[in-house]
């Protein structure tokens, strides 16, 4: 190879190698912890296939909506889809460049090892919780609220849920059936009954503010694949 040639496979190899510096970038992510699971299993596996960085932030839906409004940055946030609707009017997300990728219903859940007792129709569910000797529910979470509304319960927030669960501390504890399955020392009594069961529906948004919209859109169009969906179900969810 001569010099002149050698120069010019120097120059494209370094203009590749720039090129690819470019493209990967580093998306920062405010996750609910309904999608918890489910997201550090897919993490990895979208950061191979495009050599960007995920840097996710886990949390309760209502405290990150409150850090988006309060200005924090962000690429992406996956929230349930109400929350994400409120940001799209204050002009935090990008109404256009968002989609649902998981949905996920209201369970009940109990300490490893203990009675089952029935919930699998309203009446039975009826029953079980008129004879439970305490319940807790997440007081800020979308399974809380809405449970909250058919029952007053003593409020915990969702992690706390399945500690007092696990420990002992309380007989059932009511949150997202996926979250219930993540916990410690508990395990799923089983789903609200159809007749009253309700789903929050997970979106993902790209940030108004985005360094790397084009980076935020790609993650959404990997979670909304039949392989991140499989993932979803595996963890107690359906896809979105």
């Amino acid at each position: 190879m001569n010099v002149k040639t050698l120069f010019t496979a120097v120059i494209g190899i370094a203009a590749l190698m720039t090129t690819a510096s470019i493209r990967a970038a580093e998306i920062k992510i405010l996750a609910s912890n309904g999608v918890r699971e489910a997201l550090l299993e897919l993490a990895p596996a979208f950061e191979r296939e495009t050599g960007h960085k995920l840097v996710i932030t886990f949390g309760l839906a209502a405290a990150l909506k409150r850090q988006i409004e309060a200005g924090e940055a962000f690429d992406l946030a996956i929230l349930p889809a109400a929350g994400l609707d409120d940001l799209a009017k204050q002009g935090k997300v990008d109404a256009g460049a968002r989609a649902p990728i998981a949905r996920s219903g209201v369970g009940i859940g109990i300490r490893k090892g203990a009675p089952r007792p029935d919930i699998g129709t309203p009446e039975a569910l009826k029953r079980t919780l008129l004879s439970a000797k305490s319940i807790t529910w997440a007081k800020e979470g979308q399974s809380g609220i809405y449970f909250a509304g058919m029952l007053e319960l003593p409020a915990a927030s969702g992690v706390e849920v399945g500690k007092l669960v696990a420990g002992g501390q309380v007989q059932l504890g009511v949150i997202l059936v996926n979250e219930l399955m993540a916990a410690p020392g508990v395990e799923v009594l089983g789903p609200l009954p159809a007749e009253l069961q309700n789903y929050t529906v997970f979106h993902a948004g790209v940030g108004v503010g985005s360094k790397d919209s084009s980076a935020a859109k790609a993650l959404i169009k990997f979670l909304t694949t039949p392989a991140a969906g499989a993932v979803f179900r595996a963890k107690g969810q359906e896809a979105g």
